[in-house]
């Protein structure tokens, strides 16, 4: 199958802005034909996330060169052999980490942690060990997060595909993949809000901001959001934040402390992926509270920590992959919740483009002029 697609041959090392030096490459390849368990999939729509910019500007190295996208809704358009509660026509979510169903992690209902999962996303392959994507040399491409959603088409396993109601517009489906399950998803299931606690979000993009939805979902009492960009502080109030702080303030650990709480916050969430974000939440969090991190640093950063504030102070530090969650159950669960109103995610959404225009997106995205930036496929 002829494809276009964005493909990235080089990590790091592109001059800003991204619009000029054009780090993502319009390709045509070829897309092989779907084998055991895997089906291919017509891609729809596909949201720019700071997971792929990560892997441009170097802060997640991935093997090159490299298909990428990992946030993507579609429709199936052939079966590969054994495929099971799957049909052509079938309307799908990817989840960014395939979950077997058989290791350790999967069978105690920790599929966020899937061993086989991560060995293939690691390795840029699909979860048995293939590869689908080649160029007119026939030089074999390698897939992101066994996604490769910056393309019309996609082969996938049935382990990374979530089968949704085709009611859902794409656009808004393809923010569950990623944005909507991780930020929502820590929320409830890593941090485990209840009802009347105080939360504090920090980092206000795409996941920073379905997180304040997930908490005023929750019932959170307080839910305050922080970043250093007074823009994104604005918008967090329209999707519910009750308190904004802005951290460049040389007052704002006093003021979250003393004034818009008593001692700190119960639950805090971090998303900024800098180190002076993830010790805002931690120094915020109260005794006895949670920090969670969802974000994705520089593999060479270090996040330095007085064991005494978790022994004294009976604090919790946590990391948060994939939301914490069970995608085939939790992205059908976190779909009902906008469709009744509760998780009003249509309003992520700042841009929608053509995939010819996925550099001048990565430009916005780093320089923090959007939030959710979808590109839509005919």
């Amino acid at each position: 199958m002829k494809s276009k697609a964005a493909v990235l041959h080089q990590i790091g090392g592109h001059a800003r802005p991204y619009s000029e030096s054009k780090p993502l490459k319009i390709e045509e390849v070829e897309i092989g034909k779907p084998g055991k368990e895997e089906v291919l999939i017509k891609i729809k729509a596909a949201g720019l996330c700071h997971s792929d910019l990560s892997v441009i500007d170097g802060n997640r190295p991935r093997p090159m060169p490299m298909v990428l996208g990992h946030e993507a809704a579609g429709v199936i358009v052939e079966l590969g052999d054994d495929v099971k509660n799957f049909q052509i026509g079938d309307h799908v979510v990817f989840s960014f980490l395939p979950s077997c169903g058989h290791c350790e992690y999967c069978v105690s209902g920790k599929a966020a942690l899937c061993n086989p999962g991560a060995v293939a996303n690691n390795a840029g392959e699909l979860l048995n060990g293939d590869r689908k994507i080649t160029n007119a040399k026939g030089e074999t491409y390698y897939h992101h997060l066994g996604v490769s959603g910056f393309a019309e088409y996609s082969v996938a396993s049935i382990y990374s595909l979530v089968k949704i109601d085709k009611s859902y517009p794409f656009e808004i489906a393809a923010l569950f993949g990623c944005a909507v399950m991780t930020g929502v998803g820590a929320v409830v299931h890593t941090a485990k809000v209840h009802l009347g606690e105080s939360v504090l979000v920090v980092g206000l993009g795409g996941v920073g901001l379905s997180a304040i939805l997930g908490a005023k979902a929750a019932g959170a009492s307080k839910i305050i959001a922080a970043d250093v960009n007074q823009s994104k502080l604005d918008v967090a109030k329209q999707f519910g934040a009750t308190h904004v702080v802005n951290t460049r303030d040389e007052n704002a650990m006093d003021d979250l402390k003393q004034n818009i709480t008593t001692s700190g916050v119960d639950k805090s969430v971090e998303f900024a992926g800098v180190m002076p974000a993830l010790d805002f939440a931690f120094n915020a969090t109260k005794k006895g509270g949670t920090t969670v991190t969802g974000a994705l640093p520089n593999p060479n950063d270090r996040f330095s920590l007085n064991p005494l504030a978790l022994v004294g102070q009976e604090k919790t530090l946590k990391g948060c992959y994939l939301g914490s969650c069970v995608p085939a159950i939790d992205i059908p669960n976190f779909l009902e919740l906008y469709k009744n109103g509760n998780l009003p995610v249509d309003k992520l959404i700042t841009h929608r483009l053509k995939l010819e225009e996925i550099n001048e997106g990565f430009e916005r995205l780093a320089s923090g002029e959007a939030i959710r930036q979808v590109i839509l496929f005919d």
